[in-house]
């Protein structure tokens, strides 16, 4: 088969780990011949080469506006909107010989409907939405966007986009059984056959750190070789619900065998940095970024990973952060609303705990018993789980079954 993926990450090989470069690798493997869309935008260095070909694959790079960091909302928004154009443009220039069998696309963003659309019409392909986010009422969850006044006549129009990007998707992978759910209970118009579990993806890699390892990461680092520590990496915006973060942290300073490790960037960074001046809590630290070899090493050099999210949201999140402490081989605490169906899983699965993010004092109280050694799950488990149900391959296989 001929397929073709888009999305708004920026390409430069397919031989990489990587959460769509693993999946896309399997298609490659399988005899499959790949395509690549990869945007690049203006704020990024780039040196001009459209054309990347690699064994089984080709990569196709092409300039758009700035939508991720670094620029107005305004303008963002502008680029968001038009970055559709730019897509069906470079398909025309670069890819009007090749006919293809199979578009796949994750979200976000939605505004990739016109360029799904102009292949799909063109070629008769199939098409494959990779749901890894529903928007925009997880927009609308926390506050960013109204369904009343101005901002509702902006969710008004993503609804709609949202509504067509399901209608020409000819299948739909849904992150978990909960969004299937969820997508089929708001849009009953979509033919349930269309939608299926098709989760997030690691390589099976073991990231746990040996005991020389630990001490040489945590001396590195200034971390304590005697204390549990607690660690978060990733997003640290308004979906992770920092202010409750913060809450949290203040009712477990007084823990003083439990450490939390942060590291990550986002809107909110800067309202934890404020936190920790004004507080100067002993037990936490705040990285804003460390080199990506380092990053992998300080989850495996840690005890307990930790998910947030913000109590607010009506949509079932699945945070793929959960894959790297899986890899680790470490127990996982989730702290999230009721309707994600995440806590679920690692308490199922036997490799951690979950808390609604709601209740302060019960997430306090049950880290002092996890540092405590009162509570203990075995994160064997979780690397267990991450090899019979999240592998790329299995995603590959999920996919492919619908082209044999």
């Amino acid at each position: 088969m001929k397929i073709l993926f888009m999305s708004l990450a920026d390409f430069k090989t397919l031989n990489t780990i990587g959460l769509y470069s693993s999946l896309l690798q399997q298609f490659v493997k399988h005899g499959d011949d790949v395509y690549v869309l990869s945007p690049v935008e203006q704020q990024n260095n780039w040196d001009g080469k459209h054309i990347i070909k690699e064994t089984g694959s080709t990569i196709i790079r092409f300039q758009i506006g700035n939508i991720q960091k670094n620029s107005s909302i305004i303008k963002k928004g502008i680029a968001t909107l038009n970055v559709t154009k730019f897509f069906i443009k470079a398909i025309k220039k670069y890819l009007a010989d090749v006919k293809f069998d199979l578009v796949l696309y994750p979200t976000p963003p939605i505004t990739l409907l016109g360029a799904v659309k102009y292949v799909k019409n063109r070629d008769g392909a199939k098409t494959y939405l990779i749901l890894k986010d529903i928007f925009p009422q997880n927009a609308v969850d926390i506050g960013m966007m109204s369904t009343t006044g101005l901002k509702g006549f902006i969710y008004r129009y993503f609804r709609k986009k949202e509504k067509e990007f399901y209608k020409i998707s000819d299948y739909i992978g849904c992150m978990s059984r909960a969004n299937v759910y969820y997508v089929l209970r708001h849009n009953p118009e979509i033919n349930a056959d269309k939608l299926e579990v098709c989760p997030n993806t690691a390589e099976p890699i073991d990231y746990r750190c040996n005991k020389n390892q630990v001490l040489k990461f945590r001396e590195k680092y200034n971390l304590p070789l005697d204390k549990k520590i607690f660690v978060y990496g990733g997003n640290l915006g308004k979906p992770q619900g920092i202010p409750f973060l913060i809450e949290c942290l203040k009712l477990l300073t007084p823990v003083t065998n439990a450490y939390f490790l942060i590291v990550g960037s986002g809107t909110h960074f800067g309202l934890l940095k404020k936190f920790i001046e004004r507080e100067q809590p002993g037990n936490v630290k705040l990285m804003q970024r460390i080199p990506k070899d380092d990053y992998d090493q300080m989850i495996g050099s840690c005890d307990v990973g930790l998910i947030f999210l913000d109590h607010r949201f009506t949509i079932p999140n699945f945070p793929s952060r959960l894959l790297s402490y899986m890899q680790a081989k470490l127990p996982i605490l989730a702290v999230t609303d009721p309707n994600t169906d995440v806590g679920k899983v690692i308490v199922d699965g036997g490799f951690g705990w979950w808390r609604e993010s709601n209740d302060a004092r019960k997430v306090a109280e049950l880290v002092a018993n996890i540092a405590q050694g009162t509570l203990v799950c075995d994160g064997e488990r979780g690397f267990k789980y991450l090899k019979e149900h999240y592998t790329p391959e299995i995603a590959y296989n999920i996919i492919k079954k619908h082209f044999l």
